[in-house]
């Protein structure tokens, strides 16, 4: 089920054949660099079923990225509700992504963010749209300025979700969209 389209991407619900790239970016160490938690493959079919049910129920989530020239699948990119972030009303809607390494470099990330972005606004008629990552993540928070994100400093938070065996994961910065900003 396709759910948008660029001029190189192919955003839509997962399949089967997927299943081995979702596992990849969800146990990898240099993708999961600002996460405390690797999955192992049970862990990974299970969450991407979650997902795969959540799109197909709301028209939206966490989808597959997949390049349209050659077919290959790179990531996900979506929008998702969240909850448990302090600050943040539960249900307030971020935007994120997660790539495998040899997508890295080639803009794919921002392209995909920049669709769900616009479908967020345009056709959900958000008013207010977020993202948060490690305080470090430069390469996330990056995509979020491309994409036309603003940093919320005073909204920055620890994420009451990462243990304290991984304090340099704590710490995260909050950037956030709303729906008059100007979109790059």
């Amino acid at each position: 089920m396709t759910l948008l389209r660029t001029e190189r991407l192919i955003l839509r619900n997962w399949r089967e054949s997927d299943r081995e790239l979702f596992h990849l970016v969800n146990s990898d160490d240099r993708v999961m660099e600002f996460f405390a938690v690797r999955r192992n493959r049970a862990e990974a079919d299970a969450m991407m079923d979650r997902l795969a049910a959540g799109i197909a129920k709301n028209g939206y989530g966490f989808a597959a990225i997949e390049i349209a020239e050659t077919g290959e699948t790179a990531g996900f990119a979506g929008l998702y509700e969240t909850s448990n972030v302090p600050g943040v009303a539960d249900g307030t809607v971020e935007i994120g992504w997660r790539m495998a390494p040899q997508f890295w470099g080639k803009g794919i990330a921002s392209e995909a963010a920049r669709a769900w972005r616009d479908f967020g606004f345009d056709e959900l008629g958000l008013e207010r749209i977020i993202s948060f990552a490690v305080a470090d993540n430069h390469r996330s928070t990056a995509v979020m300025r491309r994409i036309g994100m603003t940093a919320r400093p005073e909204l920055d938070f620890d994420h009451p979700n990462v243990p304290d065996t991984h304090p340099r994961l704590i710490r995260h910065v909050l950037y956030e969209m709303l729906a008059g900003d100007p979109r790059s």
